[in-house]
Order: C-alpha cells, then sequence, then structure tokens
C-alpha cells in the first residue's frame, strides 16, 4: 500500500466522495499519481452522469463479466444493491441479455455492453432500441462509460488488484 503522505494523502481525500479511500483500487493507482489525478474526475463523471444509476450499474456489471474483472464486478455488486437492484438480478446480469426477466430495454443495455465488447460497436438493432428511451449525451455516455470500464477491468486485472475484505466475487 502507498504511503499516505503528502501527494498520495491529497489524492486519495479526492477520492472519497463517496468512496472508500482504503479500498484496493485506490491504493494501487495512486501510485501512478499523474494518472490517477486525472482518472479521478473522468470516472466520477461517469458515476455521475447523464444514464439512469440503474442502467449505469447494469452496464458496468456486465462489462465487470465480460472482462473477468471480479473486482471491478464486486464493488459495483455492492453499488447495484445499495441503489435496489436486486441480487437476483445482480447474478442475472452473469447470464447475459437472453436470461429471462430482463425487459427489453435492459436486455438492450447488456446486449449493448457485449457488443461493444466483442465488435467495439453497437449494431443498429440495439442502438435503435436505446434510442427510444435516451437522448443524445445518454447515447454518448453508454460506450464511453463501456470503455472506461474496460480500461479498469484491464489495470486491475494485470495489477491483480485484490478484493477489499467483505466483498464476495463473481457468483458461483
Amino acid at each position: 500500500m502507498a504511503e499516505r503522505t503528502g501527494q498520495v494523502r491529497e489524492l486519495l481525500d479526492q477520492s472519497s466522495s463517496g468512496a472508500e479511500t482504503d479500498a484496493n483500487i485506490f491504493t494501487t493507482l495512486v501510485q501512478a499519481p499523474g494518472l490517477f489525478r486525472r482518472w479521478l474526475p473522468f470516472g466520477g463523471k461517469l458515476l455521475n452522469g447523464k444514464l439512469p444509476a440503474r442502467d449505469r450499474e447494469l452496464l458496468i456489471l456486465r462489462t465487470g463479466w465480460n472482462c473477468r474483472a471480479e473486482y471491478e464486478w464486486a464493488q459495483h455488486a455492492r453499488i447495484a444493491l445499495r441503489l435496489g437492484i436486486t441480487s437476483s438480478e445482480v447474478e442475472r446480469v452473469a447470464l447475459g441479455p437472453d436470461a429471462i426477466g430482463w425487459s427489453p430495454f435492459e436486455a438492450s443495455l447488456l446486449r449493448a455492453a457485449d457488443e461493444l465488447h466483442e465488435t467495439s460497436t453497437i449494431s443498429e438493432v440495439t442502438w435503435s432500441i436505446i434510442a427510444e428511451r435516451y437522448d443524445t449525451a445518454q447515447l454518448i455516455e453508454v460506450p464511453m462509460l463501456v470503455g472506461h470500464y474496460h480500461l479498469v477491468a484491464m489495470t486491475l486485472n494485470t495489477l491483480g488488484v485484490e478484493l477489499d475484505d467483505g466483498l464476495s466475487g463473481f457468483p458461483r
């Protein structure tokens, strides 16, 4: 863990808006202070962006699942539960967009995350379903959110960031 002095303490304090500064993601990434300083506001903006919180968390969870990023999954499963997404819905994200129980719109969100993961684009069919509900800013935010969480997943997986105490990994 990085020493909490000077610049590191200042950067970790900036990350504390609703987050635990002892979270392994922060104590790991802060070791690259220049990147951390620039990454933090962008990630924060996406967490408080134009997408409804439920939709955002479904997209992030599916991205974490697709990328096999257990840390990302665990953190956002906890966030999803706090937002009122049920534990069965969180577990159903792992089954994907064709699982029974998703609304057509929610299935399209999960499908968008899958398509971005597999082909780096959202198909016209999926896009048109999402566009029935989202405005232009929200439509732009979807691939940016999924892309950002791919970046986070790659970093967490590569660095081997361990789950924080009290977090559960993927559904078994």
